[in-house]
């Protein structure tokens, strides 16, 4: 069985930016990943990194992992499956693929994942015209039309990315007005393919083979089917946390978990950074993600150093 000093499971902004600060620190570690980048590889454009204009949620992604990978650290494409906290200290995890690995301290930075609208039709058409990701199947839309669910960044985000590709653009939000911050929100009103919907949820995608109609709760020019070849589900996101509640870590109402200022848990050994905890305001960035994975970096090397 492999034996590292620190495991940290997700290759999103935290747990890569952990990882090289673990390694100019010279700890021993490994990174556990399904996706390598998370969900940043979805964004489209980001324009909100310090020293970095623009550049895409891909481009980013394969910036950050050749940058941890150049300092010698092992990105494994794994799934951990079970996590087993030994008597002596120290974790067991298992793999999806059977095998196993032992750390003496963890990192969970697992990040967060799409949340559904769970109305009739949405499983049924997923990956048929039901989407969850703009960046990854928005050139299939090319010349037609589709509508987003959600009113927040990344609805509006998919929005501007979105008008670029298809004749007609969507957005249909429940509230009064977008959540979204203002550069978002003004670049969508800049796109005369762009059209939103306010106070209106989808209740149904009708269809069998592909959507056909989308159904709405309120009348919308007459009619309460809105024609649409696409659907992209942007509504918010649900942390990946739901295998540390049966290790006893400690998590808030929606999953969050709960961190002290040096991103420790309550678990003695196991530390959590990036959008799954309670920490940075509860400001969701690329940003804020990296620096918790700092955080937890130098409090881990402090940890291993004591010897705790």
């Amino acid at each position: 069985m492999e034996t590292f000093d620190l495991i940290i499971i997700g290759a999103g902004p935290a747990g890569l930016s952990a990882s090289i600060y673990a390694s100019r620190y010279g700890i021993r570690h490994l990174v556990v990943g399904e996706v390598t980048g998370g969900l940043m590889t979805q964004t489209f454009e980001i324009g909100n990194w310090l020293g970095t204009e623009n550049i895409t949620g891909q481009e980013f992604s394969d910036a950050a992992a050749a940058h941890v990978k150049s300092y010698g650290a092992q990105i494994r494409p794994a799934i951990v499956t079970n996590i087993a906290p030994q008597a002596d200290g120290g974790f067991v995890l298992s793999l999806a693929d059977g095998k196993e690995l032992s750390a003496k301290t963890l990192l969970s930075a697992t990040g967060t994942h799409h949340r559904y609208l769970d109305i009739p039709g949405e499983k049924e058409l997923a990956g048929k015209g039901v989407s969850y990701c703009p960046t990854c199947d928005g050139f299939f839309f090319k010349n037609k039309v589709v509508a987003i669910a959600g009113g927040g960044d990344s609805a509006a985000e998919a929005g501007a990315y979105l008008s670029n590709i298809c004749s007609k653009v969507y957005i249909v939000v429940r509230g009064a007005e977008m959540r979204a911050e203002k550069f978002w929100k003004d670049l969508v009103q800049k796109k005369e393919n762009v059209e939103v919907i306010f106070e209106t949820n989808i209740v149904e995608i009708k269809g069998e083979t592909r959507i056909d109609d989308l159904v709405l709760d309120k009348a919308y020019q007459g009619s309460k089917t809105l024609k649409a070849d696409g659907l992209f589900v942007e509504i918010g996101l649900t942390p990946n946390t739901a295998f540390l509640k049966d290790m006893g870590v400690g998590l808030d109402e929606q999953g969050y978990v709960k961190v002290s200022p040096d991103q420790s848990t309550n678990i003695q050994g196991l530390w959590a950074a990036g959008d799954a905890t309670t920490s940075s305001n509860h400001f969701r960035q690329i940003v804020t993600a990296a620096s918790e994975g700092a955080i937890a970096a130098n409090s881990i090397l402090q940890h291993l150093q004591r010897g705790e």
